[in-house]
């Protein structure tokens, strides 16, 4: 009941049409050498998941400019956040930054906010005026991604030196 809720509620961030392509711009020669599985790039939207197989529920893809309004209707839905993660879409030239949010109540539900960014201008607005537990994740997401939390309080690294101009996930980082 709760997802169903969640689900309506998250699906006044997307317009009526199809879905709009991020703003990022994706390198397609870099996306056909890769000898792996092609991947599609993920467009802006809401996709129901297998709970069972993607252990969540609803997966939104939102413009860096609606993680805000995606954050605050799971906040009034008492959603609370899990986890904020990075990941380097190296080939695509883009970081998506990955927020994961649960309930735990009498329906489980579990959603995953996401959002691409240019890999040459990473940023996204902080949450933590919305979850104060968000400001460590955001802060170990800087630490390792170079991805800025604009607004963050305090955006200096946990467990770096405050010095260290690298950023040791991305993937062309060498040690």
């Amino acid at each position: 009941m709760i997802c169903e809720k969640t689900k309506l509620a998250l699906q006044t961030l997307f317009p009526k049409a199809a879905p709009t392509a991020s703003d990022v711009t994706i390198d397609t020669d870099a996306r056909e050498k890769d000898k792996k599985k092609k991947i599609e790039p993920r467009q802006n939207g809401l996709v129901e998941r297998d709970y069972a197989i993607h252990g969540y529920h609803l997966d939104a893809q939102v413009a860096a400019g609606q993680i805000i309004e995606a954050v605050t209707i799971l906040d009034e839905a008492e959603f609370f956040i899990e986890a904020i993660t990075g990941v380097d879409w190296i080939k695509d030239n883009q970081l998506e930054v990955v927020y994961d949010f649960c309930r735990y109540d009498f329906d489980l539900c579990r959603v995953v906010i996401r959002t691409r960014l240019d890999r040459n201008a990473a940023e996204v607005p902080t949450i933590t005026d919305i979850y104060a537990g968000a400001n460590w994740h955001e802060r170990e997401t800087h630490e390792f991604f170079g991805i800025k939390f604009l607004g963050h309080p305090n955006l200096i690294p946990l467990l770096l030196p405050e010095d260290a101009d690298f950023h040791p996930l991305l993937k062309d980082f060498k040690a």
